[in-house]
């Protein structure tokens, strides 16, 4: 392990912060190691929050990633409830919310996103963000006391909060721009079954219209504000707009922030300074353009790719990105990249009977695949991709359609 650094800072008690410490150690790493965490709570999952953790099938703690015996086991120090203000990438140095300076030979940024909010959304009650733990429950809170809930946004946030809400009685109505439920993502065909489907569970769509603000009375929502002036009337409200990178605190580091932290295909910021995650925006020399993934998958993925450049590994980071979504009794899974002019053909399975895998296709070549209900069929698939191939010209083509990140799970 020659050439490692005595010390590794992971900025970020995240899924991909954990696996960052989890991977060095498995790799060899026997220097200082600590975490630090803007939450109070030990790292934790977040695909379950606007599930299983929402719906009240699980215990907050059953989210957790690690019991604490394991994370003891890891040797690291944990700083939880302190969040990162500064980094000087020179000094590889961090500074906190509490006047902490913490030094290392590596830093890893694994600060993940911050959720998007609408004007005048700050201070009025029953209006939630869906990111943490803690906004977990307390929407839970208020969704056990109301009736009527709107939900702001139409990805799959906002998808998954609906079918969860809707699940647990409430009279639910899905609000957003797009014609159908990630429609951006997925494309007219599975879009369109998927607005089948909330609406046969009893989900009201009121989509293609943007979202203009809120209406409230004493400090409390009443309802949501259509562009049109229409107001939806609602009991709670979600706000489920997306997310963006959490690079306020890398302001003045002289690092490249641009729809993340901007890295190079090894996910290096600056000598030193790696990303990871969600915040991360890296160069893919597959696709030949930066891509920025917000899934789960890509969270240990890349931790692993992380954890191996610290040590002295010399290799690019070329993941066929994988995602997932569960509503309702749909289970949909994504390998690869859905442009959206996108050439879609089911190649096995029928829509009919919603399980199938499709394929996406651009100027004939096979970038991503779909399935719905059908998981290890749309896994075998994955080998049909451009992605897939070792040679990089051959995607690049399908790159140009990127926005820069891929959401999901």
């Amino acid at each position: 392990m020659s050439g490692a650094p005595a010390g590794v800072l992971v900025v970020g008690a995240s899924a991909a912060g954990l696996a960052t410490a989890e991977a060095l150690r498995r790799k060899g790493f026997d220097g200082q190691l600590t975490v630090l965490g803007a939450e109070r709570h030990l790292p934790y999952d977040r695909p379950p929050l606007s599930k299983q953790v929402l719906s009240g099938a699980w215990d907050p703690e059953r989210a957790r990633l690690r019991p604490e015996s394991a994370l003891a086991a890891l040797g690291a120090e944990f700083v939880l409830g302190d969040p990162a203000v500064a980094l000087d990438a020179a000094e590889r140095s961090v500074r906190t919310a509490s006047g902490r300076e913490l030094r290392a030979d590596a830093i890893v940024v694994a600060t993940g996103l911050r959720p998007r909010t609408l004007p005048g959304q700050d201070g009025m009650a029953g209006v939630h963000v869906l990111r943490t733990l803690d906004d977990a429950l307390a929407l839970r809170a208020d969704l056990l006391a109301a009736s009527r809930v709107v939900v702001v946004g139409d990805g799959v946030l906002g998808a998954e909060t609906a079918a969860t809400a809707r699940g647990m009685g409430l009279d639910v109505t899905l609000a957003g721009p797009q014609p159908a439920p990630l429609a951006g993502q997925y494309g007219a065909l599975v879009s369109g079954l998927l607005a089948r489907l909330h609406e046969e569970r009893g989900v009201r769509l009121r989509l293609g219209t943007a979202v203009g603000g809120l209406a409230g009375r004493d400090g409390r929502v009443t309802g949501v504000r259509l562009e049109t002036g229409e107001v939806l009337p609602a009991d709670v409200v979600v706000v489920a707009l997306g997310a963006a990178p959490a690079t306020d605190w890398l302001a003045g580091s002289g690092l490249r922030i641009d729809n993340g932290l901007v890295c190079d295909s090894r996910c290096r910021a600056a000598d030193g300074v790696y990303a990871v995650g969600d915040v991360a925006r890296w160069r893919h020399d597959g696709l030949g353009a930066l891509l920025r993934l917000e899934n789960r998958t890509n969270a240990t993925e890349q931790a692993a790719a992380v954890a191996a450049a610290i040590l002295g590994a010399d290799r690019p980071y070329t993941p066929v990105p994988y995602f997932w979504t569960d509503q309702f009794d749909a289970r949909i899974h994504v390998h690869g990249v859905l442009p959206p002019d996108a050439e879609v053909s089911v190649v096995e399975g029928d829509t009919v009977q919603r399980r199938f895998v499709a394929l996406y296709r651009r100027d004939g070549v096979a970038t991503g695949v779909l399935g719905w209900n059908m998981p290890k069929q749309a896994r075998l698939r994955r080998g049909e991709l451009a992605l897939a191939s070792p040679e990089p010209e051959r995607p690049r083509r399908a790159a140009a359609s990127l926005s820069g990140s891929v959401t999901g799970q």
